[in-house]
């Protein structure tokens, strides 16, 4: 397969192992694109993995990814809640995306209910912590082999 799959992580996320371990977990960031990385060669995709506390930084990077990814995985973390810029650029990309995030956020503050980017990708998958990214990288390997 040969092909890049992007995946955007959001801000805060740089965080992870020691935020809010009861929320969000002990993995790192670190740990969560190693898996990628090494579940991407398995499956024949290289994963190119982004981490921006900066809405514009992912716009950039999505638009980027536009002519140089088959596909994107993103958890915009809090802009997910108001980000019409990512949900924009997301759209203008034309990538099959999957939405993840590691929190169930429906069962958390009811701000966290709404995701302006849901209606613009293929899925969206959380609550099931780092899983949830590997999940979304199957679901992809999957949809471009047939596609």
């Amino acid at each position: 397969m040969n092909e890049k799959i992007l995946v955007i992580h959001g801000p805060c996320l740089n965080l992870l192992g020691v935020r809010e371990p009861q929320v969000y977990g002990r993995t790192t960031l670190a740990e969560i694109d190693a898996a990628l990385r090494e579940e991407g060669a398995r499956l024949g995709l290289e994963v190119e993995c982004l981490q921006s506390n900066h809405e514009g930084v992912i716009v950039d990077a999505i638009l980027a990814g536009r002519g140089s990814a088959a596909g994107l995985i993103i958890n915009a973390a809090a802009y997910t809640h108001y980000s019409i810029a990512i949900r924009e650029a997301i759209s203008a990309s034309g990538l099959p995306a999957v939405e993840v995030h590691l929190s169930n956020i429906y069962a958390r503050e009811e701000f966290r209910h709404k995701s302006v980017i849901a209606p613009v990708v293929r899925g969206q998958i959380c609550g099931l912590g780092p899983d949830g990214y590997v999940l979304a990288l199957r679901w992809l390997a999957r949809y471009l082999s047939q596609n």
